[in-house]
């Protein structure tokens, strides 16, 4: 018999409205005006409409989206700082929300002062906070400003001096908002560290984030929201290529303006990027052995590709594995065409590559082949039982 699921989270039927007070309302005059005239002095602004998913036990739950697509507003819903208007939010355990980061500092207090004030709010006691201390200000990296008012800090130091706070809250659900998008990349290492434990730790955390690294990294599960509305839930591979389309989308209307374009662009017009995936001897397969030499051969049309970027993804969406031209400083001069090979010494099961396309940098995207031909890698018989996604060189010393 299987195992029953445990719903840690379930969002069901949730709308979500605002009135938003428009600009020729303003003043009483105005507002009666409006009343005899059967106007409204404001407008319905619904960034939730109909939303319905749930979060089992154990989860990583991404949830990504444009901007304005609703995400944040989902998030203080199921935290409860909002009421929906319509459906309902049932919690199962204790909820701790990353959200508004910061609430209850005080701009006059020293960041000192300001740690013993937040860690108060949080429920800890004065002696928690001693023992806490130089671990909040190691992870926040904030030694050399603890005595300096909060209102010298910049918005990046307040909400890593925060975000080091609010972890040391224990609770069964965690609710993280964007908090990758704040410090240094020694900081943002220390946010992954901070997830990487939780997995291990086995709990139920809801991410919403724009970085496709850290959903295609950590979440077992992802959902993607544009204009308030669920579009898709899914592994994170597929959420991710749904993101990253979404963002390609140019609207280019009349077949003129489509001419223009691909004649600004350099591009011939059906020329797409191709991605073959062979063995040594130039032959497409669809399984390889363990170990085996695998070569990707990618080719191209479009004069503005500068560098080329491949990423090995595990068809469940697992990131193995990715580089580019431009990280390893490899110049690619005027060729239209690259063979990229790499031995599959990878735990077995099914593979594929996706491509990037860069410009004069690997910031200037271009193009795209979200999926190549998936294929499998055989399992590793000659060595005994292993596991994870790759094989390290390793060796015992007793």
């Amino acid at each position: 018999m299987a195992e029953e699921k445990k719903i840690a989270v379930q969002v069901n039927h949730i709308t979500k409205s605002f009135n938003i007070p428009l600009e020729m309302s303003s003043g009483l005059k105005q507002k009666l005006i409006n009343t005899l005239k059967g106007r409204k002095g404001y407008r319905v602004f619904t960034p939730l409409n109909d939303v319905t998913f749930e979060v089992e036990e154990g989860d990583f739950f991404g949830i990504v989206g444009r901007n304005g697509s609703g995400k944040s507003t989902l998030l203080k819903t199921i935290a409860g700082i909002y009421s929906p208007n319509q459906g309902a939010v049932g919690v199962n355990g204790k909820l701790v929300p990353f959200i508004e980061l910061g609430v209850g500092f005080n701009p006059e207090l020293t960041g000192r002062e300001n740690v013993y004030l937040n860690g108060a709010l949080l429920g800890f006691s004065r002696k928690e906070m001693e023992a806490m201390y130089d671990d909040i200000v190691g992870f926040a990296e904030l030694h050399d400003f603890m005595e300096e008012r909060l209102k010298n800090y910049s918005s990046g130091m307040q909400v890593r001096l925060a975000f080091s706070i609010a972890i040391r809250a224990e609770g069964d659900i965690l609710l993280l908002d964007e908090v990758l998008a704040v410090g240094d990349e020694s900081f943002q290492r220390k946010c992954y560290s901070y997830f990487d434990d939780l997995r291990r730790r086995n709990k139920t955390v809801i991410l919403v984030t724009h970085d496709m690294r850290a959903v295609e990294r950590y979440c077992n599960r992802a959902m993607f929201i544009e204009n308030g509305d669920v579009v898709k839930i899914g592994t994170p591979y597929e959420i991710s290529e749904l993101y990253s389309r979404a963002n390609e989308e140019e609207p280019v209307n009349t077949d003129e303006e489509k001419k223009n374009t691909k004649e600004k662009s350099g591009k011939k017009a059906g020329a797409q990027p191709t991605l073959s995936v062979l063995n040594v001897a130039g032959e497409e397969k669809k399984s390889y052995e363990y170990g085996e030499t695998i070569v990707a051969k990618v080719a191209w049309h479009d004069e503005r590709i500068h560098h080329i970027g491949i990423a090995l993804i595990r068809r469940d969406g697992e990131y193995v594995f990715g580089t580019n031209t431009y990280q390893e400083k490899l110049e690619l001069g005027k060729n239209k065409q690259i063979e990229y090979r790499f031995d599959a010494n990878l735990f077995h099961g099914d593979y594929f590559l996706k491509v990037g396309f860069f410009g004069k940098n690997d910031v200037e995207k271009i193009d795209f082949i979200h999926q190549g031909p998936i294929f499998m890698v055989k399992k590793d018989y000659g060595s005994g039982e292993w596991g994870g996604v790759t094989k390290l060189n390793h060796k015992w010393d007793v």
